[in-house]
């Protein structure tokens, strides 16, 4: 890809950028969220035109005009959001658009068998456990994300682009992962590698390119590079602290939960534990540990078989996100553009959507200048990226747009934040960013439950880290002193083995 320059309404996304791509290797592709990574992965697989420059693959000259163009031209991508079709099965989802036929001429029916088959065998080759016959929807998240990997490889492409392939995988299905790219590397495909997560990248790749602000700052040897070294070609600064200095000192109880269990068995059971006024408590587990269902049951989208939550000593019956509002709870879920924000509406629109109430006039119109004057305020304390509020979200980075879900809550004036993911998908510096608001709020007194995958976020963030595994708490251990081996223990106990773990 040589001078590849994109513009959108009132953002210069790309200016000029090169990238050169071998076959046969991994090329990591990295800068912070807004640095043109997916824009420039977008023009190559024909989502965007660019507005200028020339894309060359195996030397020849590339018109790619759609997604259809750049399958045909050898280039497949998996994206960074998940869009399977949930009510299709596995096998559908794989071959949709290019079903294998049977019969002739106007006759042509689709063929089952030959689709079963050509699964089986993709499967195989892969050494994928899925049944191809199972609906989508039924999947986890992370079988869905390997279910993508699968199908951009079914294409045979030259290039494969994979953006944040490991956003929802466990370590076993990275490892799984890492085993397909090493085969497709000796197959001689070119495969571009986003993600933020160094440690993979270090790993995996054999070279390395940088972006900043939608321009290129060059590629380097994977073998030449370390962590720091990266972070501060991405931010163009050196990033000494990964996590905030917290002043936050944990007071009084402020939410206690006892023996909560959901109707479902294979959900979570007699879940006790307490949250403390200005307390960040981390929520670990492994995937499966039914830690989202859990803290959705404490916002009132699932429902409760069992077990009692007290605010402020006060027993509370939460039926419905409206009425844990109500009890001042807010919560930031996982999936953000799937339950997160509107993409069809402005940046101003999401961020007082949870507050409407709060501008409304007493014959019921919307006090909007008002409403507007805190979503440009809310801009502006978040240094939130964006031309204008009235910039439809949809085309704001994910750090940006994780800016303005939390901004979302924050304007609800909520005591317990839960956060599930916070930080999933979003580069280094927008990660300390969104760590300092978070330590900031719990400063203020904030009550704070904290979902991460991620270990050091878990012991770099957390007072205390409730670990969850098979829907059981498995324990709770302190933060300053904490182990990663300690949490892993803790994540991969099978629920006959966890007995007052909530104890330890």
């Amino acid at each position: 890809m040589r001078d590849i320059s994109k513009s959108f309404p009132g953002v210069n996304a790309l200016s000029n950028v090169t990238l050169k791509v071998k076959p046969g290797t991994v090329h990591a592709l990295m800068g912070e969220n807004g640095a043109g990574k997916s824009t420039l992965m977008k023009c190559l697989f024909g989502m965007y035109k660019p507005d200028n420059g020339q894309i060359y693959i195996d030397g020849q000259l590339m018109s790619i005009n759609n997604s259809k163009e750049a399958l045909q031209s050898g280039v497949s991508m998996i994206h960074q959001e998940l869009h399977p079709i949930p009510h299709r099965s596995v096998m559908e989802n794989i071959w949709l658009g290019r079903f294998p036929m049977k019969g002739i001429g106007p006759f042509k029916l689709i063929s089952h068998k030959q689709m079963y088959e050509q699964t089986k065998a993709l499967f195989e080759d892969l050494e994928l456990d899925i049944d191809p016959n199972i609906m989508t929807g039924l999947l986890s998240v992370s079988k869905i994300q390997t279910l993508e990997i699968a199908k951009a490889v079914s294409f045979n492409s030259k290039v494969l682009v994979m953006d944040e392939p490991t956003s929802s995988l466990t370590g076993n299905e990275v490892e799984q992962l890492f085993s397909i790219i090493n085969r497709l590397r000796k197959r001689g495909v070119a495969i571009i590698y986003i993600s933020h997560k160094m440690e993979e990248i270090l790993r995996i790749s054999d070279e390395v390119t940088i972006m900043r602000d939608g321009f290129y700052v060059g590629t380097w040897p994977s073998s030449e590079m370390t962590t720091d070294l990266i972070i501060t070609k991405m931010v163009g600064r050196d990033l000494t602290e990964r996590f905030p200095e917290r002043t936050n000192v944990p007071g009084e109880t402020l939410l206690k939960v006892e023996k909560l269990s959901s109707p479902l068995p294979r959900s979570f059971q007699d879940i006790s534990f307490e949250l403390r006024k200005g307390e960040i408590l981390g929520l670990g587990g492994l995937v499966g540990a039914q830690r989202t269902e859990m803290i959705e049951a404490l916002f009132g989208i699932r429902s409760v078989a069992s077990g009692n939550i007290y605010i402020n000593e006060k027993l509370v019956k939460i039926k419905s996100p409206a009425v844990a509002k109500q009890h001042k709870i807010a919560l930031l879920t996982e999936e953000r553009r799937a339950t997160g924000i509107f993409p069809m509406l402005s940046v101003y629109e999401n961020t007082v959507i949870a507050s409407l109430p709060k501008y409304q006039s007493w014959y019921g119109l919307l006090r909007e200048k008002e409403a507007r004057k805190e979503a440009a305020e809310n801009v502006e304390k978040f240094r939130t990226k964006t031309p204008s509020i009235q910039q439809q979200i949809q085309f704001l980075s994910g750090g940006n747009q994780q800016k303005v879900l939390l901004a979302r809550w924050l304007l609800t004036d909520p005591d317990i934040l839960l956060l599930d993911e916070p930080t999933r998908g979003i580069d280094v510096g927008a990660k300390f960013e969104i760590y300092s608001f978070i330590t900031e709020l719990a400063k203020q007194g904030k009550g704070i439950i904290m979902i991460s995958s991620e270990m050091p976020e878990l012991i770099g963030m957390s007072d205390r880290i409730m670990v969850m595994s098979e829907g059981r708490l498995s324990g709770i251990v302190d933060g300053k002193s904490a182990t990663e081996e300690e949490i892993m223990r803790l994540a991969a106990q099978e629920r006959s083995s966890i007995a007052g773990g909530a104890e330890e």
